[in-house]
């Protein structure tokens, strides 16, 4: 299980938000490009970036702030936020960053996810944000009567690099992952899984450790010193070796 640590975008500003309510703002720093460079020098091999004004805008919002991180860590980074056309895709690759992460648009139009994953094979991140189990849009503000599960098993098929499945009610609020959320995601698509959403304490990367998962996006608990990530990447590893190969 890899480790994303997660740099969220707002105003040009580092912030985290509590449960994606935008009136719950806490601003971690001023310069995103030395956040992502400190993060590289804990460890990270990969970043996690939301435009959270592109999300709420749905458009591209934050690309000086992108291609500052980008150019700053030398590692890859995935974006999402706000993507809702190809063009967007286009201008964010254009940005530097390996992959973007699609949520709104997938829901409003699988067909249209279809074309552009074939599109830019491999390129193409999953993203769905559920709360108590179904999806939630535009930057988090309206929430469907789709399931999670239902959305990741309709999609599973396509050429996509991985998806990204958010617990909201646990984003940003410090109460542990929900880690068997988590496990049926897994269980329910072949695409490689990447967890995120209210990871806290040691415990919850050593039980998230163990399913397989891709990866793990870390926020709060990381910008509040309540997770080291050295600790973290040590736990991913031991876990690696305890682990047969298939």
């Amino acid at each position: 299980m890899r480790i994303y640590p997660a740099i969220d975008l707002r105003g040009g500003k580092c912030v985290r938000l509590r449960q994606g309510d935008y009136q719950q703002e806490t601003v971690f720093g001023a310069d995103p490009a030395a956040m992502a460079q400190r993060w590289v020098a804990e460890g990270a091999q990969v970043l996690h970036i939301v435009d959270l004004d592109g999300a709420r805008e749905g458009r591209p919002i934050n690309g000086d702030s992108v291609r500052a991180i980008v150019q700053a860590s030398g590692v890859p980074c995935q974006l999402g936020g706000g993507l809702r056309s190809e063009e967007h895709i286009r201008e964010a690759l254009s940005w530097g960053v390996k992959r973007v992460v699609i949520g709104t648009k997938a829901l409003q139009s699988p067909a249209w996810l279809e074309e552009i994953s074939k599109k830019f094979p491999g390129r193409i991140v999953l993203g769905i944000d559920a709360k108590d189990g179904q999806v939630a849009t535009h930057g988090w503000l309206d929430v469907s009567a789709t399931s999670a599960l239902e959305l990741a098993m309709q999609l599973s098929r396509l050429p996509l690099a991985a998806l990204v499945y958010t617990d909201i009610g646990r984003d940003g609020m410090l109460q542990g992952a929900n880690v068997d959320a988590m496990a049926e995601m897994c269980a329910a698509t072949p695409l490689p899984v990447i967890a995120s959403g209210g990871v806290t304490t040691l415990d919850d990367v050593r039980r998230l450790a163990v399913l397989p998962l891709e990866a793990c996006i870390v926020g709060r608990a990381l910008y509040e010193g309540r997770l080291e990530l050295k600790q973290i990447l040590a736990i991913c590893e031991e876990s690696k070796k305890l682990t047969p190969d298939p």
